[in-house]
């Protein structure tokens, strides 16, 4: 208990320890997260009035996140799979950092799911014994399980290894491998019960494919590596982490053939939808070509398709994806088309046009787009943070031998401050 207390004191001690670019980039995480707090609290004073949900779409950004959020979570098995599985120790380095975005993007998710409720204070009908959960027969019961669970593993089992290595000591895999085991299959699960959320909906057809969940599965596994790889360049530059190039290119190639893979079966429901035009194809006619001049979501699809057609043509030609400029312009593109793929251009087309054949546009207002940026500014203080202790317990540099009777907090090399 007691190196379990320095364990927390440090870790506190490392979060409130960093240069000037290390605060710059709190505060403004912060600002934003205020901003958007202030727009949720007017929100939730004047109700769901002040976004532009309507009776007949009421989903909207904040659905469109989740949705994206999920599946970003969800690629952290693409760096537990080679780490843990085939025992890849360069990748084995930096896992937690996948894990680390995981945590990020569940916390948002959840975040995204309250600010979307009109009346948060009715999340008490859903605990069980004072409400009714309703498992197994909702839906929503399923989703709130395999997030709080896929929350839970990723918190746990780097919190073992890292306080093991804080120790002096090596994880046994014994304790870990079950649990990592576990949780492969659980990233599956959240993106696949996500996908089945919206496929279930039988009165939508846009949604109601079986196709569905193979896509959130591609997607995610195309736009859930990019950021990473985004960030695994970032990290090097502002702390002692290393990163090997060859991390790179592995993920850089699983972001290859899940955008190929997610493609092929966009294209897929394409055919299915136009080849044949009944009245099940007019939400995909609203989406792609618009109806009786209700056209605001065509550049929003054809944008995300270009897109991600230049993404793929990048990262399909080895030459152009070893080029490291040209490889983040890929997925950076990969990361945008894939959130406007799975948010606009798959949220709103389902309720349009509505049973009735009426046919309604949504636009985000200014609460939905400033309360969207804090929960987002949130998430990446979360992952800051838990960056900001797990590097130096990686690399050594945060240790706690079990005989000394004081903890030792050993400063980062010049140039790694933040």
């Amino acid at each position: 208990m007691k190196t379990l207390a320095y364990f927390f004191i440090d870790a506190l001690r490392q979060v409130l320890s960093g240069g000037r670019l290390y605060w710059t980039w709190l505060a403004f995480l912060t600002a934003v997260f205020a901003l958007g707090l202030v727009h949720y609290l007017d929100q939730l004073a004047q109700g769901l009035i002040v976004t532009g949900m309507s009776d007949q779409i009421s989903w909207g950004a904040y659905i469109a996140n989740f949705t994206f959020l999920v599946g970003v979570a969800a690629a952290a098995v693409m760096l537990v799979i080679p780490a843990y599985i085939f025992h890849r120790e360069d990748i084995k380095e930096i896992v937690l950092i996948g894990e680390g975005i995981a945590v990020a993007a569940v916390v948002m998710c959840m975040v995204f799911v309250t600010v979307d409720l009109g009346r948060p204070d009715r999340i008490w009908h859903m605990i069980p014994v004072l409400g009714r959960f309703n498992f197994p027969t909702s839906m929503l019961a399923w989703d709130v399980i395999v997030l709080t669970g896929y929350l839970l593993l990723n918190l746990l089992i780097p919190f073992y290894i890292l306080f093991t290595r804080y120790r002096g000591r090596e994880p046994d895999p014994r304790i870990y491998f079950p649990p990592v085991v576990l949780s492969i299959f659980w990233a599956i699960s959240i993106h696949t019960v996500t996908a089945f959320l919206f496929s279930s909906n039988v009165g939508r057809p846009f949604w109601h494919t079986a196709v569905l969940g193979p896509r959130f599965l591609a997607s995610a596994f195309a736009s859930g590596p990019a950021l990473i790889v985004l960030a695994l360049q970032v990290i090097p530059r502002v702390t002692a982490l290393h990163v090997p190039s060859r991390v790179i290119d592995f993920l850089s190639l699983v972001v290859t053939v899940a955008l190929q893979i997610n493609l092929f079966l966009l294209g897929v429901e394409v055919y299915t939808e136009f080849y044949f035009l009944t009245e099940h194809a007019v939400s995909a006619e609203f989406l792609f070509f618009g109806i009786a001049g209700y056209d605001a979501l065509v550049p929003w699809i054809w944008t995300a398709i270009a897109f991600n057609l230049t993404a793929v043509t990048i990262l399909t030609i080895h030459p152009l994806r070893s080029r490291r400029p040209l490889l983040n312009v890929a997925l950076g593109l990969t990361v945008l088309g894939v959130w406007i793929e799975k948010g606009m251009g798959l949220i709103i087309p389902g309720f349009v046009p509505t049973p009735i054949g009426e046919v309604f546009e949504y636009v985000p207002t200014q609460t939905e787009l400033a309360v969207s940026a804090g929960v987002w500014a949130l998430g990446l203080i979360v992952f800051t943070i838990l960056a900001k202790v797990a590097i130096p317990i990686e690399t050594g540099e945060l240790r706690r031998e079990e005989a000394p009777a004081r903890s030792t907090l050993r400063t980062a090399p010049a140039g790694h401050t933040a």
